[in-house]
């Protein structure tokens, strides 16, 4: 049975504005995925382009950026949930994001030249290390950071979708007058990212004095783990982010790809792409705003289950209709479905899982069982792509979809009329934010 913690009065988005820490806990998401933009933007059309890379060792690339955090992301979750609000794993991901830019001018580009599958899977483990593997550590410290400061988690996360708007947008112009230029901007953006860490704090607060609610207070241990990992409904919730999580972000590798193989008219078709990409971000942007509101109208459950359907007429509608007006209309479709996605599942895992090992439920309910998926779809799919083209793996992608959605719709419970442990931090997450 899920441990809940009783519900504080709901944040409302003007006192949000007011606090310094949510414009500092913003930041932190905003120059995070401005560097997670450039890279699932560009990387895909960079490998084949500048490298020479084929679509399936692209799809290798991705694999083992998704094999490494299937690795890490359990261990990670079980020392976030111990460290609390300290900052030593997020610091981590910083560092590594600032070797990006050294990393692909002296590094990878020989290896590359040596052996693609080598080079493959060496620029897949570095990158994991940023995104597939960090992005756990960076959602679950600052979603803990919205609780605690009392804000909504889905507002602050909108400076992430402000972040891959513009980074998108000015990623297209780098690209335009150097492409390898790219990386640089990530290093440039991880160094940010690190004083705005630096900077982040947290309120103290006071454990509860009531002798029963001290005794309730769990730890984090091997046995919390495994009670969670019993539950129904996180089986079902692992399910679908296998499913569904995953092939959102596979459909999304290579699609620059395949827009750029249907794209008339003059110009560059990544550029265009990086602009569709910008309005898609800004759209995606103001539906964070009002996503929050949504989800605790219809519930989380529904939401997830909303997000993989829209993926589904994405997906499918892509293998079909390809022409340029209505390419760029599939692709605005994701402003929707990430709003959809990031939402709905902190919601369903505060509301339905022991809200004090979140970053557990997080690293292994979402991100370990999305690696899962991507790790085995993207290699799968990338030598589909060559074996039988893009518009019929597509039409694969769009079947496997539904028939995971089924079956997770079937595991997981409603989560509707269960509260949202927000305005405070639940006991056990009283750690004073170490610098």
């Amino acid at each position: 049975m899920s441990t809940t913690v009783a519900a504080a009065p709901k944040p409302r988005a003007r006192d949000s504005l007011k606090k310094i820490a949510f414009w500092n806990y913003g930041g932190l998401f905003f120059f995070y995925f401005a560097i997670w933009q450039l890279v699932m933007t560009f990387l895909s059309p960079w490998l084949k382009g500048e490298m020479g890379m084929s679509e399936g060792n692209i799809g290798l690339v991705n694999s083992m950026m998704a094999g490494t955090a299937l690795c890490l992301q359990p261990f990670y979750g079980y020392v976030q949930d111990k460290l609390g609000f300290r900052k030593n794993l997020f610091a981590f991901v910083v560092v590594m994001g600032a070797l990006m830019g050294p990393f692909f001018a002296f590094v990878f580009p020989p290896v590359v030249g040596f052996n693609q599958v080598v080079g493959a899977v060496v620029g897949g483990i570095f990158l994991s290390l940023v995104l597939n593997s960090g992005v756990g550590v960076v959602e679950a410290f600052n979603e803990r950071g919205s609780r605690a400061n009392g804000f909504e988690y889905g507002h602050v996360r909108l400076f992430g979708s402000i972040a891959g708007a513009t980074a998108s947008l000015v990623g297209g112009l780098i690209w335009a007058a150097n492409p390898d230029n790219i990386w640089w901007v990530g290093t440039f953006s991880a160094i940010v990212l690190g004083a705005l860490l630096l900077a982040a704090r947290t309120p103290r607060v006071e454990p509860d004095p009531a002798p029963a609610a001290v005794e309730a207070k769990p730890k984090v241990s091997k046995d919390t783990v495994r009670q969670l990992l019993s539950q129904r409904s996180f089986v079902g919730f692992m399910v679908l982010m296998f499913g569904t999580a995953a092939l959102y972000d596979v459909f999304d590798q290579q699609f620059a790809i395949y827009f750029g193989q249907h794209v008339t008219g003059a110009g560059d078709p990544q550029v265009l792409f990086s602009r569709v990409v910008f309005v898609q971000i800004l759209l995606e942007a103001l539906v964070m705003v009002a996503m929050p509101f949504v989800i605790n109208k219809i519930g989380a459950k529904r939401g997830l289950q909303l997000f993989a359907l829209v993926l589904v007429v994405r997906v499918v509608g892509s293998a079909f209709l390809t022409s340029t007006e209505l390419l760029v209309v599939w692709r605005l479709l994701a402003a929707i479905e990430m709003p959809l996605m990031l939402v709905s599942v902190m919601k369903y895992i505060t509301r339905m899982f022991d809200v004090r090992i979140s970053a557990t439920a997080y690293m292994i309910g979402f991100n370990t069982a999305k690696q899962v998926g991507v790790l085995i779809f993207s290699w799968v799919f990338g030598l589909s792509y060559e074996a039988i083209g893009f518009a019929h793996s597509y039409w694969i992608m769009g079947v496997v979809v539904l028939g995971v959605l089924a079956v997770a719709s079937f595991l997981m419970a409603d989560d509707r009329g269960r509260p949202d442990p927000v305005g405070k931090a639940a006991d056990g997450e009283a750690d004073v934010l170490r610098s």
